[in-house]
């Protein structure tokens, strides 16, 4: 487990898995989390058995499409459902939001005083489509009270994407053309920089995190980009 180094208060706890420490054979091995990857069932729910040892409940989790969409975590929220969205909200103590990742950014945010929390699935699409901002829509507080962590994600010197991914995020701001290092007829693209861009725009200041690389550190994390087939980690939240 990695343990955010960030300023959230004490009454706020995150964790983010590595593929470390669970019972999943390869190329799941060991602590893939995802049930839609085609790992053997019992396997990813053992997985989440040992990962609730962790928690104060169990944890909300999504059926993440690369969308924009937010649930809001509330009394009239149904937990029995599992909601296809891709970010989570909550003011709810003991409550674990959970982002499962293999490459794409998961971004968690709390306020100063750790009463509202959030938990982020931030992809290229997702980013790209304001999902930053529409999460950051819910919080009560001003968003310069609101602190951000970003979780292990692909790296810089990883991510090739075309030019139409580049034409997606400088036609909305052309600062973003700093994220983006021509390489022949692709570009590598910094997901962690656009990231840090989007939240300073919105008025977060206070942003932790961006030192992993999912890709090139293999004994550590899963990478869809780096293997196809292959499990998921999850990052979590939640209000002591």
């Amino acid at each position: 487990m990695i343990t955010p180094a960030w300023t959230a208060p004490k009454t706020v706890s995150a964790i983010s898995t590595t593929r470390k420490g669970g019972v999943s054979f390869a190329p799941f091995d060991s602590f893939n989390l995802g049930l839609h990857v085609g790992d053997d069932e019992q396997a990813v729910l053992a997985n989440r058995a040992l990962l609730a040892s962790h928690l104060p409940n169990p944890a909300v989790w999504l059926n993440q499409v690369h969308s924009s969409d937010v649930v809001v975590v509330d009394e009239r929220c149904d937990l029995s459902l599992v909601h296809s969205a891709d970010a989570l909200y909550t003011n709810i103590v003991k409550q674990p939001l959970a982002i499962m990742t293999a490459d794409c950014l998961p971004v968690l945010l709390c306020s100063n005083s750790g009463n509202e929390i959030a938990a982020v699935h931030g992809g290229w699409r997702g980013l790209s489509q304001g999902i930053l901002a529409k999460t950051i829509s819910h919080f009560k507080v001003p968003t310069s009270d609101i602190i951000a962590w970003l979780g292990p994600a692909i790296g810089p010197l990883q991510f090739e994407v075309g030019q139409e991914v580049k034409d997606c995020f400088c036609s909305q701001n052309q600062l973003h053309q700093l994220a983006f290092t021509a390489k022949h007829e692709k570009y590598m693209a910094d997901i962690y920089l656009l990231a840090r861009q989007q939240l300073a725009q919105l008025g977060v200041a206070n942003i932790s995190g961006g030192e992993y690389c999912t890709v090139s550190d293999k004994s550590q994390f899963f990478s869809y980009r780096r293997d196809g087939q292959t499990g998921r980690m999850a990052s979590l939240i939640w209000r002591n």
